[in-house]
């Protein structure tokens, strides 16, 4: 008989206690590897953050990648609702993204000095999963496969890429289909170059805006992906802050400008006629 101070036993209710022969959850999520994947170059306390931080980032750009393609296939094959999940997944893929920062932050500067050599010349510059979701995006510099030349097989996904239409290229074509004309130039363009904002798409979208209730599929995929990008400038911001805040204007370890060169990342627009459209609302 169970007293009030007899300790709970899962067991006597039917969990799983005994994994000899059966998968258990370290089993299933590769924890064993994952968990011993950490491999400080120095003593210091803080390079354990700076690995997990980096290591989970990347989990998560992993995933975004897998969503990513998948809502743009959804797209291509005129599967609005799928993508526009798809889509909404990849925002709050970006809100943790976002959140991760808040924990770097608590590294000082004098936090950082303490490992920063041990880092030699590697850098999240050189991260090709972000470098991918860049280009699946739809900013595609050429000049950025230069880190991963060292890399055939990377290399080859990421040029891989760049023979596709952009997430953003499967929209203008949605949108045109669906009616709303869009230039044969911007239609036909290569793929591999990046995309110039043009004035005629932006009286597409206008068109899209403007009646809402005659074309609302498009409109909630503009706002979908508006909202994307929306969480992925607060994630470049993030950035930015959070490397001034531990390094100044430093230049960073892979040689950039550090902080100047983020802040010209800023710039960058993804779905341009889709924030310009609202000037002329």
């Amino acid at each position: 008989m169970k007293t009030k101070n007899t300790p709970y036993d899962p067991s006597s209710e039917g969990a799983e206690t005994e994994f000899s022969r059966k998968m258990s959850y370290g089993d299933y999520l590769s924890l064993d590897a994952i968990l011993t994947a950490q491999h400080p170059k120095s003593d210091a306390h803080d390079e354990m953050l700076f690995i997990i931080q980096h290591q989970t980032s990347e989990l998560w750009m992993k995933l975004a990648i897998r969503e990513i393609d998948a809502a743009r296939t959804a797209m291509r094959a005129g599967q609005l609702q799928p993508a526009f999940k798809m889509l909404a997944r990849i925002s709050r893929i970006f809100e943790q993204l976002n959140n991760a920062w808040d924990v770097l932050r608590t590294m000082t500067p004098s936090d950082y000095t303490t490992f920063r050599d041990a880092l030699g010349p590697s850098s999240g510059f050189q991260s090709w999963q972000y470098r991918m979701v860049e280009f699946m995006l739809g900013n595609r510099n050429k000049a950025m496969l230069k880190p991963h030349a060292h890399r055939p097989d990377i290399l080859a996904i990421l040029e891989g890429e760049l023979a596709k239409p952009s997430l953003y290229d499967e929209a203008l074509r949605l949108l045109d289909q669906s009616g709303v004309a869009v230039p044969e130039l911007v239609l036909k363009r290569d793929v591999s170059d990046a995309y110039q904002p043009s004035d005629d798409v932006i009286t597409a979208w206008q068109q899209v805006y403007q009646s809402p209730q005659d074309h609302w599929q498009l409109y909630e995929l503009a706002e979908k992906l508006v909202d994307f990008e929306d969480y992925f400038r607060r994630w470049r911001f993030n950035h930015v802050t959070t490397v001034e805040r531990v390094i100044g204007f430093k230049r960073g370890t892979g040689g950039t400008g550090g902080v100047s060169y983020l802040k010209r990342m800023l710039e960058v627009e993804l779905f341009p006629e889709l924030w310009r459209v609202r000037t002329v609302l």
